[in-house]
Formats: C-alpha cells, sequence, structure tokens
C-alpha cells in the first residue's frame, strides 16, 4: 500500500501524554474517532513512543505526518503554556480542537468558545458566555448567567455559581466553590488570579492574586 494510501483524512493530536492528556484521550477516542481518523499524542519530550495504547509523537513528527486535515487540542492545565503552544499549532495551519464529553451537561443559550475541553459530569446551566480554550476538569459545573474569559482552567469540582465573571486566564483550583452573584452585580474573578483548593469565595478578586481558606482571602 502506497503512503498516499495510508494517509488519515484527519490527524488529532491531544497535547500532553501526562496526567490530563491522558484523561482527555479517552474521550476523544469515544467522540471524534471514526474511518480515516487517527488519534495521536503530542509531546515535547516524549517518554515512550505509546502511552496507553496510542502512540507519541514529538511537535516535529506530528508536524511531519501526512493528513489531509491536522488538529490539535492542548491538555495542559497552565493557561499561558497552554496559550504558547496553541499559536505555534495554529501559526502551523493546525486547526484549534473542542472535546466534550458524550456526558456533559448544556442546557439553554451556551455559547462556548473553540478549542475547549469538556471533561465527564461537566454541568453548564444556562446564559453562559465562555471564552476560547476552556478547560473544566470532572464535575466542574458553571450556572447560569455566568460569564467565562478565554484560557480559565477549572480543576476537578469547582462550583461556579450564577452571575460570576471570570476573567482570562484565570486558575480555579479543585473543589473551589465562587458564591452567586447579582444581577448587574456580579462576583469578578480577575485576569489572572488564582483560587485555591477548596476555596469558599465570598466577594470579588483581585487581578493575578491568590486566595486560599473559607472565606477565601489573599495569600
Amino acid at each position: 500500500m502506497s503512503q498516499v494510501d495510508d494517509m488519515p483524512e484527519q490527524l488529532i493530536g491531544i497535547y500532553g501524554a501526562s496526567g490530563f492528556g491522558r484523561e482527555v484521550m479517552p474521550i476523544a477516542r469515544e467522540n471524534l474517532l471514526i474511518d480515516g481518523c487517527e488519534l495521536v499524542f503530542i509531546d515535547d519530550n516524549p517518554e515512550a513512543s505509546e502511552v496507553n495504547g496510542v502512540s507519541v509523537l514529538s511537535y516535529q513528527e506530528f508536524l511531519e505526518r501526512k493528513a489531509e486535515v491536522k488538529k490539535v487540542s492542548v491538555a495542559i492545565a497552565n493557561a499561558k503554556v497552554r496559550r504558547e503552544i496553541e499559536m505555534r499549532c495554529y501559526a502551523d495551519g493546525i486547526e484549534p480542537l473542542s472535546i466534550y464529553s458524550s456526558n456533559r451537561v448544556v442546557l439553554d443559550q451556551v455559547n462556548i468558545g473553540p478549542a475547549c475541553i469538556l471533561c465527564p459530569f461537566v454541568t453548564l446551566t444556562s446564559n453562559i458566555t465562555i471564552g476560547h480554550s476552556f478547560h473544566a476538569n470532572l464535575y466542574s459545573y458553571v450556572a447560569h448567567d455566568c460569564k467565562i474569559g478565554d484560557y480559565v482552567t477549572f480543576a476537578p469540582s469547582v462550583k461556579c455559581n450564577g452571575n460570576i465573571v471570570i476573567e482570562d486566564f484565570a486558575y480555579i483550583g479543585t473543589g473551589a466553590i465562587i458564591k452567586q452573584g447579582k444581577p448587574g452585580q456580579p462576583i469578578v474573578i480577575g485576569k489572572g488570579a488564582t483560587v485555591g483548593m477548596g476555596a469558599v469565595v465570598t466577594k470579588s478578586v483581585a487581578p493575578g492574586s491568590v486566595v486560599i481558606g473559607n472565606p477565601a482571602r489573599p495569600l
């Protein structure tokens, strides 16, 4: 068989073969793997040629592989690193890819940007706007009338209640709870802020700050 015959119609890369990438790959396989599609890991420093039965390619190897269409989902929790990798991929003509678990719940008037990952048991209720490259890990939810910026990351079991604004590059730790805001007076998690694991946020968080505890206070 010729190399042209072997060429997949779609080559899909999950960027990152470490913990989160290995969680995302089965979701991609369940929802995206069809005839003519090949799934691989991409890793800048691959420690093995295969992980969990899936080939691991360096970025250069991924670029050199032949395919009619190449797409990538960057499964990296660090938002700034995620953006740097995505910008490199897009500059090389690789298309952004969103990956949604089949058991996520998305209700009315939810607008989701490109390159997002919704893990199992994620719930997005109603009247929500979400930007580019949002990661929502296991069991997280976003309630009504929330606005999520670009490159926001939710660790598992984040509870984002109604009337919340989360600005670009914010990181919300495992089990954190953000109290519901008010119409016209949302609680705002500022750009680049970090909400620590298990924190209970009862008021707005300044850009770039780190808050921990119950109630959450600056570290």
